[in-house]
């Protein structure tokens, strides 16, 4: 088992949520919602500073039937610019099909409604996110998701500094 503070992203068009994990790597707790935009990207590299994390996991938006659509093109370019941006620290992508569906579903059933529940959804989106990287992580004794390459991405997407 790894050990060390891992960053869960949960990247929006107009919000990015951000959790992390305790260093033994048992459970996500939410920390930010970073306005998507200029320096979203430099924010997310001072939390993971913040916070002495060892990695960070993005969340990959998939299909039921587990293709990528233009979500996820967007999301493999916000990880590599947010890869060259924290390099050395390794970004991975792991699957979040359903996290925020699931992420409303938890704060409807907590009685979160209207604006409450939208300030927060992208944290616990990312909470989700992360829980299930590192649940699969332990089931499977081996890191979760796909690492992304620095050289790969090279567009713009997300590369807001």
């Amino acid at each position: 088992m790894r050990i060390g503070v891992r960053l869960g992203v949960d990247p929006g068009d107009a919000r990015i949520g951000v959790a992390r994990c305790d260093p033994m790597g048992i459970i996500a707790t939410p920390v930010e919602t970073v306005p998507r935009g200029d320096g979203d990207i430099a924010r997310i590299a001072a939390i993971l500073e913040e916070e002495n994390a060892v990695e960070v996991i993005v969340g990959l938006p998939r299909s039921l039937n587990g293709s990528e659509g233009p979500a996820a093109v967007k999301v493999r370019a916000f990880a590599g610019a947010l890869a060259r941006h924290v390099a050395p620290v390794p970004v991975r992508l792991c699957d979040e099909r359903l996290s925020t569906v699931t992420a409303e579903a938890q704060l409807r059933s907590q009685g979160r409604k209207g604006q409450k529940r939208r300030a927060v959804v992208d944290q616990v989106a990312a909470v989700v996110i992360l829980q299930n990287a590192l649940e699969t992580e332990r089931a499977r004794g081996s890191a979760p998701g796909e690492i992304v390459s620095i050289t790969d991405n090279v567009g713009t997407e997300g590369d807001s500094e």
